[in-house]
């Protein structure tokens, strides 16, 4: 109950922060916006799970809030870049958790958006093919016809109870 109590205080603070109105100010700014955009990005990338390990990417810091910009591209339509950062410089897992975070924000963003994910620069032995590999549709189309990648992917972005 306590977690839901601070869950809701916390949203609450960020909405009314961004709304203006606790400041007794107008509209949000642009930035403002960006940064509101980009906590709602996090809040739907950081409960994915690890796939194997019972802990979330944001429990392993794999992903954190500084992790995801957003940027208005136009009026309706944003840019949304996230650099994860793998537990280990030659994590095995890396693509697939590249790919747990395009699903999950694919399947839940609400807003127009282009997705661009990166592994954090040095962070990974083969970072340049991954980023090629999580960026590529084909690809990521490809991975999950494959069954056995899709289970593991739907039980990564599964909502906790």
């Amino acid at each position: 109950m306590s977690l839901v109590l601070g869950l809701l205080s916390h949203t609450l603070s960020r909405v009314l922060r961004y709304s203006g109105l606790s400041r007794g100010c107008h509209a949000p700014s642009r930035g403002a916006m960006e940064h509101d955009k980009a906590m709602e990005v996090y809040d739907i990338i950081r409960t994915i799970r690890d796939p194997e390990k019972p802990n979330t990417l944001e429990e392993l810091e794999v992903v954190t809030e500084s992790c995801v910009k957003v940027n208005e591209i136009s009026e309706e339509e944003y840019l949304v870049v996230i650099r994860f950062t793998p537990t280990v410089p030659h994590c095995s897992l890396a693509t697939l958790i590249g790919l747990c975070l395009r699903i999950k924000l694919q399947r839940c963003l609400p807003f127009r958006h282009k997705l661009e994910i990166y592994i954090s620069e040095g962070t990974h032995s083969t970072e340049e093919d991954i980023n090629k590999q999580i960026n590529d549709k084909e690809r990521v189309a490809a991975a999950m016809e494959n069954p056995n990648l899709r289970e593991i992917v739907e039980q990564c972005v599964m909502e906790p109870d």
